[in-house]
């Protein structure tokens, strides 16, 4: 390869690293855990790859990961499901991240929110984990907190039930319902995020019905 072909190469994987986003479902590995509210995240992940037609698989990172492209021109997204546990998260995501030479303003997390009600999206950039583990271990390991949140609202547990078992209780019969359309809105949000930013996508997605 001479150099003007080396530089035009390079100059290709620069406009493809502009235009791709990390986007990381969080969850538990194994069947198990598929069904779980604390898989959400991974649920979402599995459908913005049905959307692209990607296939999950093995990757260098301790990931699975499905890639695509939203449309011919449009953004590239890499969608990952770490291998590790959700308290093990940051490990994976921060390899992910240097193995496509992403910033963390390149990084979109999903994930199973308490504080927000059932059926319900929100999104955010930056602040304090809340308590959920997976965020607490992704910004340690990335070194920053400004990375984008779709926070996929599960709602609080009922009654006396403690939260570590709710999150790991799949979603209930009446939840199931309207689960599908739930993982749309989710899937939605994301993509909009990356084609129109953060600020448009509140505006959608934080207004009232």
């Amino acid at each position: 390869m001479n150099l003007i072909d080396r530089l035009l190469h390079r100059r290709k994987d620069e406009a493809v690293s502009d235009n791709t986003w990390l986007v990381v479902g969080l969850g538990n590995p194994g069947a198990q855990y598929a069904g779980n509210r604390h898989n959400v995240g991974q649920m979402v992940a599995d459908e913005l790859a049905s959307r692209l037609g990607a296939t999950f698989k093995s990757h260098k990172t301790p990931s699975r990961v499905a890639e695509g492209f939203l449309g011919p021109g449009r953004p590239k997204l890499v969608l990952a499901k770490p291998n590790s546990y959700m308290n093990t998260s940051g490990g994976p995501v921060s390899a992910l991240l240097k193995f496509y030479s992403l910033d963390v303003d390149r990084l979109i997390v999903v994930h199973d929110e308490l504080d927000i009600p059932f059926d319900t999206v929100r999104l955010k950039r930056g602040g304090g984990h809340g308590g959920h583990n997976g965020l607490r271990d992704i910004q340690k390991a990335a070194g920053s907190p400004d990375f984008t949140r779709v926070r996929v609202g599960i709602g609080r547990p009922p009654g006396r039930m403690d939260a570590a078992d709710y999150v790991l209780r799949d979603f209930a019969g009446s939840e199931r319902d309207a689960l599908a359309n739930l993982l749309a809105d989710a899937a939605d949000a994301v993509e909009a995020v990356v084609e129109h930013g953060l600020v448009a996508a509140q505006q959608r997605f934080h207004s009232p019905a």
